[in-house]
């Protein structure tokens, strides 16, 4: 018993010296789900899906300013100091989605698949941070009308055992890993305007396999004429409910000349591949206000050792609907 009463002290403690923080809309009073809460210097969080995140001084005592954006919203800037429980974010008008009225398409169409490419090579796979976002580029082939029904988003599955890691009946290492996705217009080859300002998010699991397949037909994505983009960001991993859990960007370890931060790295890895000849893939750092993308191959500054042995892109597939002609 008084090991009972020990331990509910400490989590009262525990519960009592936590900063909590709501993001909701100003109009509805809606939870802001997994908006982005950057530190100015390349640092950052996400909100849940309940709009909630967790900031104290004690484990940033020099960060003075957040800033935080959201698909849809006005960005914000406010000082640390007096921080308040409550943080009302105005939708910005002229990001709002537009109004389509499309009658319904009626039309026979053949399905269409481009597949994924898959690999459970350790050493040929991206670790995911928080901190960089991935975008692949899909061009259109044709003039005909196509919608996007899934995308198809290749994963590696690590074994228990090193040893047996390539065995399809070892033991996966578990992990529940909370993704972002979100789709572009294509700006002379550089992923620009977002196609949706809905919220798209999945879980992921050792027990999706080495694919998991994202059903977005409800959100009417038809294809542009000069191609698309689709991202991908690790938001963090999960309980098993799938509430996002608190995640920090780095780890400190012990090194030679003190403590070294350490980017935090997140399961499931993603495998690349040179199966692929354009440079389809890019990457930008999502905690850095007005940064850009950056194409991934060599000569553009990325150091990275996927590069080194040709390793250009991450190989995402989809289905799509294609129309035959009225």
């Amino acid at each position: 018993m008084k090991y009972t009463f020990s331990f509910l002290c400490i989590l009262f403690l525990i519960n009592s010296s936590t900063s909590q923080t709501k993001i909701i809309d100003q109009d509805t009073k809606y939870p802001v789900s997994y908006a982005t809460i950057s530190f100015g210097d390349g640092q950052g969080l996400f909100a849940d899906d309940d709009g909630l995140f967790i900031f104290t001084k004690k484990l940033y005592k020099d960060i003075d300013s957040l800033f935080i954006s959201s698909l849809g919203y006005k960005d914000l800037a406010l000082a640390t100091v007096n921080l308040p429980k409550v943080i009302e974010m105005q939708v910005a008008i002229n990001t709002l989605d537009e109004v389509i009225v499309t009658a319904k398409i009626d039309r026979k169409f053949k399905v269409e698949t481009i597949k994924p490419y898959l690999d459970d090579d350790y050493y040929k796979c991206w670790l995911p941070t928080i901190e960089s976002e991935i975008a692949v580029f899909f061009p259109n082939g044709n003039e005909k009308l196509k919608k996007i029904t899934s995308v198809l988003f290749p994963i590696t599955l690590e074994s228990r055992d090193w040893e047996k890691r390539k065995r399809s009946n070892a033991d996966k290492r578990k992990f529940s890993t909370l993704f972002k996705v979100k789709f572009y217009k294509n700006d002379k080859g550089v992923p620009s305007d977002v196609m949706t300002y809905t919220n798209i998010v999945f879980r992921a699991t050792e027990k999706n396999g080495d694919e998991f397949e994202l059903d977005v037909s409800e959100h009417n994505l038809f294809i542009p004429e000069d191609g698309f983009f689709v991202s991908l960001q690790v938001l963090g991993y999960t309980d098993q409910n799938g509430k996002l859990l608190p995640n920090k960007k780095y780890k400190e370890i012990k090194g030679r000349i003190g403590m070294v931060k350490i980017p935090t790295n997140f399961r499931p890895l993603l495998p690349f591949t040179d199966q692929i000849d354009a440079h389809n893939t890019f990457i930008k750092r999502v905690f850095i206000s007005g940064n850009t993308w950056v194409q991934f191959k060599k000569g553009n500054a990325i150091e990275s050792s996927l590069l080194k042995t040709n390793l250009n892109n991450y190989g995402v597939g989809i289905n799509y609907n294609e129309y035959k002609d009225e």
